[in-house]
């Protein structure tokens, strides 16, 4: 995000235990600007993400929390590879496993180039954040590898039987893909139906994100993370995942 002068509804405080306004107080302009303040706190996050709020700012910047309306989801079992995409995987080498190399997915997703943006918002504070939260089994990294080389991946935050994307990366075409399919895959075995992925952008489309109205997404997520879901290392549970599974059309449909 670029460095903007804007009105702010709400101003957090230090307590990470004083509940974030009612998400339809959020701005339309920019669109789901909800707060700003507070801290980056595991308990803080975690609230946050159960009522369908996530932080994005830039160094610089107060810490910002948004609920946009729409919000870019994808449905578990609707995630697309193109037929050719699949036939490319065929005979691939990676692989994708999961909480082996979490400290080097987050820094891929802020180092990588990107087409639409100057810089990174994943500072270093909030890098630290999701460290954290990833000590304490609810942050998550989903990777790829080619032999010892990791190629791509994803992390995010997971609560019950919801996940919440945060960022992904490729330092070899395909990659990111590769993991987020391989999620979708994992999550749908697991009977997680939801898989957050917050803004829309082109690229989502193209693998199958749909945009649903907050009021629906909120109520959704409110439910999903009631529902049991310990928190702990997705290794053993996730296990190693051949990328040429992934190029079945009925896992990747």
């Amino acid at each position: 995000m670029d460095s903007m002068s804007i009105e702010l509804p709400a101003w957090l405080g230090d307590d990470p235990g004083v509940p974030f306004p009612p998400v339809s107080r959020a701005l339309r302009e920019p669109d789901g600007l909800l707060a700003a303040g507070g801290d980056l706190s595991p308990a803080r996050l975690l609230d946050a993400y159960a009522h369908g709020i996530f932080p994005w700012y830039s160094e610089g910047q107060p810490i910002l929390w948004w609920s946009p309306d729409p919000r870019t989801v994808f449905r578990t079992d609707a995630v697309h590879l193109s037929s050719r995409f699949r036939r490319s995987l065929r005979g691939s080498r990676w692989e994708v496993r999961a909480d082996t190399a979490f400290a080097d997915v987050i820094d891929a997703c802020a180092s990588v180039p990107r087409a639409d943006q100057h810089g990174t918002w994943i500072t270093t504070d909030m890098r630290d954040a999701y460290v954290a939260l990833h000590g304490l089994g609810h942050a998550h990294s989903v990777e790829v590898f080619d032999g010892d080389a990791l190629v791509g991946g994803l992390y995010g935050v997971a609560i019950g039987r919801m996940f919440f994307g945060e960022s992904m990366f490729s330092s070899a075409s395909g990659g990111s893909k590769v993991a987020l399919a391989a999620l979708a895959h994992r999550l749908r075995q697991w009977e997680w139906p939801l898989l957050d992925a917050q803004v829309e952008n082109a690229h989502l489309l193209r693998l199958g994100a749909e945009s649903w109205p907050r009021e629906r997404f909120v109520a959704t997520v409110e439910a999903l993370c009631r529902q049991p879901g310990p928190p702990g290392p997705w290794t053993a549970r996730f296990d190693r995942l051949p990328a040429s599974d992934l190029a079945a059309p009925a896992i990747a449909r």
